[in-house]
């Protein structure tokens, strides 16, 4: 598969990183419960964590970690997940909660995604919610990343907020100020970019569809 151009990724990385780098430590404190109050994405979870052990088991990125929660509760099904995250503070929050698994600060924009992983060696890769600030123009690069290191069909699952459009972010946890701008796609749209970066859709779960924040999760392999 010929990857897509690398896209000029300007301000919005930097804004990511200094955002979430002042937003750590508040959000980690929010965070560790929201498993325990969804059982839609507990679900989800354990579905990916199925898809991964049924294909033989490795490892696996979980994309956009942040403070680790997510690929903690990976590990306690069973999957050898590490985490990665643009924020080197999200990084040293994560190892902080979870000692003993593994966090690497690295970009999902990069090649290995900052960590020089090989080609075809993850068995699986997790992107929950983190390409909510990748805009339009830079996610075919990004799911072609996606593509080069997961194995031949090796599972995705991608978390992301449904609906049309961006909004500018300027404040978040815990009133502190922040600068990203968050992209919404329709399950289709998700779907489309998927099949154009080489991976099979199989199946997509909605969430709170019609409600005040509605989601999507989908669930794809890499095609050949």
């Amino acid at each position: 598969m010929t990857q897509p151009p690398t896209p000029d990724t300007g301000r919005w990385l930097a804004d990511t990183r200094t955002s979430y780098d002042t937003v750590a430590a508040s959000y980690a404190e929010r965070v560790p419960g929201a498993l325990d109050d969804d059982p839609y994405l507990r679900a989800a979870l354990s579905l990916f964590a199925e898809l991964v052990r049924a294909g033989g088991g490795g490892p696996v990125a979980d994309v956009g970690c942040g403070p680790g929660h997510v690929t903690a509760r990976l590990r306690e099904s069973g999957v050898d997940a590490f985490g990665v995250d643009l924020s080197p503070a999200m990084i040293d929050v994560a190892r902080r909660d979870h000692p003993g698994v593994r966090f690497e600060a690295g970009s999902m924009t990069d090649p290995g995604l900052g960590l020089d992983l090989a080609d075809a060696s993850a068995a699986g890769l997790l992107a929950f919610w983190s390409l909510i600030h990748v805009p339009d123009d830079a996610l075919p690069a990004v799911l072609g990343r996606f593509h080069r290191v997961l194995r031949p069909g090796a599972p995705l699952a991608a978390g992301f907020h449904t609906g049309d459009g961006s909004t500018l972010k300027t404040e978040g946890y815990g009133g502190l100020p922040m600068r990203v701008h968050v992209h919404r796609r329709t399950p289709a749209r998700m779907a489309e970019l998927l099949r154009e970066a080489g991976f099979t859709v199989e199946a997509e779960l909605l969430l709170d569809p019609g409600g005040r924040l509605p989601g999507a999760v989908l669930f794809a392999r890499r095609s050949g």
